[in-house]
């Protein structure tokens, strides 16, 4: 039996490629022979400053640790209902915007299914739906990032996939979709899950409110839209997301989910955050401002090709020489950056937005390559 078992397991998972995730910092660090302190890490778009300073304050005046967290993360959804202006019953939080994405895929996907992606893109959409079963369909964005709608509408009608999963704005390329982009998107008789990871540093409007399709759900039977405490919060490491879904799909949800799925620490780490929303929103203010002077400053390294962003990161083509070299050169230096080199993504970077002076001694350490 045990047997069985075991070739069932690798046959079924043989063909799916692994998620390769950022190390640890102190991985890392230790790597290249320096103190964490000394690392200048612009590879996974975390917010450089941190916690805000109500969010440290939670949790270090934690209490009742050793007992478990309310399942329905009452307390933090009517929070976040609160802050983004949708009745709490359509809020469901997870353990990060990627507990969420496969909490959808295992609701929605029937075997053998499948799902609609347009890369390059998040690479937890086809990780979590591999993971679940399904095919993957992939239509490639044109050479500027635009989704190429024509074939995906196509796409869309001859295979009824279950669902498409897109980012707005999308990694690893910074674009936002246009009005237009989303009115085509809506129509499709299909599920949209629509991830909005990076939208509070869109340029316009404070924290994105102006721009997020957040609460299309309340009006739209097919739109599911995340969003994440990660990137604008700095709460990468604690791990909280939340979606607003349509009704017909919220019974099953709470059916689903792990019972206690947010901990305690990070809920009160973004119940916090929620109320220290003028220090966070200047936080995004500055990244947002420093976003606009690294892309003047890369602009001026001749041979990357920085693309325009509306997110914390930008994507560069490197020209004339291996974008591998250059993040292995970096490092060295004790900078991270993320590299690509993909059928789709043949030799670039991404640079996440970091600290003015992180940016300095970065476009120092190019200039010095381009002497060599």
């Amino acid at each position: 039996m045990i047997e069985q078992l075991q070739k069932s397991v690798m046959e079924r998972f043989e063909k799916v490629p692994a998620y390769v995730p950022i190390e640890p910092f102190e991985v890392i660090a230790e790597k290249v022979g320096r103190t964490a302190e000394e690392i200048i890490k612009l590879d996974a778009n975390e917010n450089p400053y941190g916690l805000s300073p109500s969010a440290r304050k939670a949790l270090a005046e934690l209490r009742r640790g050793n007992i478990y967290p309310d399942p329905e993360s009452r307390s933090l959804r009517q929070a976040i209902a609160s802050f983004i202006g949708v009745p709490i019953e359509f809020v469901v939080a997870g353990a990060g915007a990627d507990e969420l994405i496969d909490l959808i895929l295992r609701v929605i996907l029937p075997p053998a299914d499948s799902v609609l992606v347009a890369p390059p893109t998040f690479g937890m959409y086809a990780f979590d739906a591999r993971i679940n079963g399904a095919t993957v369909l992939e239509v490639p964005r044109n050479p500027d990032f635009s989704l190429n709608l024509d074939v995906m509408s196509r796409v869309v009608q001859q295979f009824q996939p279950r669902a498409v999963l897109l980012a707005s704005p999308n990694n690893p390329d910074g674009r936002l979709l246009t009005a237009e982009e989303l009115q085509v998107i809506f129509s499709w008789n299909t599920l949209v899950v629509l991830d909005e990871a990076y939208i509070e540093f869109c340029d316009g409007g404070s924290l994105g409110e102006q721009i997020s399709q957040i609460r299309q759900p309340l009006t739209r039977e097919n739109v599911i839209v995340l969003r994440t405490f990660s990137k604008w919060a700095g709460l990468a490491g604690l791990r909280v997301g939340y979606g607003v879904f349509p009704k017909w799909v919220l019974p099953v949800l709470w059916k689903v989910k792990q019972p206690y799925n947010v901990n305690v620490a990070a809920s009160a780490a973004a119940i916090a955050s929620l109320k220290d929303l003028v220090c966070l929103t200047e936080r995004v203010e500055k990244i947002r401002a420093e976003r606009s002077r690294l892309f003047g400053m890369l602009q001026q390294v001749k041979w990357l090709v920085p693309f325009p962003s509306q997110a914390n990161f930008i994507l560069c083509r490197v020209i004339g020489r291996s974008a591998k070299t250059v993040k292995d050169e970096l490092m060295k230096k004790g900078i991270f950056v993320r590299y690509f080199d993909t059928p789709l993504l043949q030799n670039y970077i991404r640079i996440s937005v970091g600290l003015p002076q992180q940016h300095d001694v970065l476009i120092e350490a190019l200039q010095e390559m381009e002497m060599e």
